[in-house]
């Protein structure tokens, strides 16, 4: 979205982003404050009621937050493009499909000519020669046409190779976080409504660092970032197989599992409890063993009225419940 705001009310505007940004102890990236500035102008509507009700809720509103915002209400484009490709994908598909029946048809079609020569008649010499110096001409040209059409073949299939790997590029930047690996939350969002149209049985499980800011306070971003990429790869390891692993905060994640019972989403929790737990950091500086990693846990079932951020709700709620009950995980009603 471009802004035209006058300096006046853009200066006005600034402050205002500024102080949510402050309020909220996020960094001013561009991302964040496209976001805040669209939401201080009230220029989308829908935009505004959700930052409300979350500010109203008193919803913890962080980076990853407002990407998921900002993928949702202020870059469909994302959508538009993905589809495209979609399209360019199928038609030289089609294409390739296509030539493949040309190359058959011609084959058959010089078989074709190879029968009408044989069948020419013998008696009549001048004519014999005629036809068949016509069918050579006309079976060479053919060929030459055909050739060139594989030519061209070759380079539409290298440019589908292209298309195909700048269309995993563009999913993999809209689906995937780029810090951990795991999966946006906007892509969770939009997995969950699926699996909710196939009427699929969905829970989650909230998975929070409970120290991620003590390792950053004490031991600096860096060592926060590699704890955080830590805890994701244990994450997906446990989890690849089972469901789609997220980032759905700061130092938040979300497990999506659709057709198993909570229960069972315990046991996949406790492998990833367990797994970080067995990670262990050392200071580069003077080799003391940093903390160990605590984790709070959370299984939430889906209920009929709730779309991925209730279902991610409840089950972050139930992993503070953990924490307050003194227990490894908690499992949600």
């Amino acid at each position: 979205m471009m802004f035209h705001d006058p300096m006046a009310v853009a200066q006005d505007k600034m402050t205002r982003v500024c102080l949510f940004l402050e309020q909220h102890q996020l960094p001013p990236t561009p991302l964040n404050y496209h976001v805040a500035y669209t939401y201080v102008g009230k220029s989308i509507p829908q935009l505004n009621q959700v930052i409300d009700r979350a500010l109203v809720k008193n919803e913890k509103i962080d980076s990853v937050y407002l990407e998921h915002l900002y993928f949702e209400h202020l870059n469909p484009g994302h959508k538009q493009e993905t589809a495209m490709l979609k399209n360019v994908d199928s038609v030289i598909t089609s294409l390739s499909n296509q030539a493949d029946r040309s190359e058959r048809n011609v084959a058959q079609f010089a078989e074709q000519i190879s029968q009408c020569v044989h069948s020419l008649d013998e008696h009549n010499i001048q004519k014999t020669k005629r036809a068949l110096f016509e069918l050579n001409q006309h079976t060479a040209s053919l060929l030459e046409e055909h050739r060139q059409f594989k030519t061209e073949l070759g380079k539409a299939k290298a440019l589908h190779q292209k298309t195909l790997r700048q269309l995993n590029e563009l999913r993999k930047q809209h689906m995937i976080d780029p810090h951990t690996g795991l999966y946006k939350r906007h892509y969770l969002n939009q997995q969950t409504q699926l699996w909710i149209n196939q009427e699929k049985a969905l829970c989650a499980i909230a998975i929070h660092v409970e120290n991620l800011d003590d390792f950053t306070q004490h031991y600096g971003e860096t060592v926060g970032e590699v704890v955080l990429n830590k805890v994701a790869k244990q994450i997906h390891k446990y989890v690849k197989d089972s469901g789609l692993p997220g980032r759905t905060g700061n130092n938040e994640f979300t497990v999506l599992l659709a057709d198993l019972e909570p229960e069972t989403a315990n046991i996949i929790a406790e492998k990833v409890r367990n797994g970080v737990e067995k990670l262990k950091f050392v200071s580069s500086k003077n080799a003391i063993n940093l903390p160990t990693i605590k984790l709070s846990l959370g299984i939430a079932k889906h209920q009929a009225t709730q779309d991925f951020n209730g279902l991610a709700k409840q089950a972050s709620y139930a992993a503070h419940k953990a924490v307050s009950l003194g227990q490894s995980c908690y499992i949600s009603d």
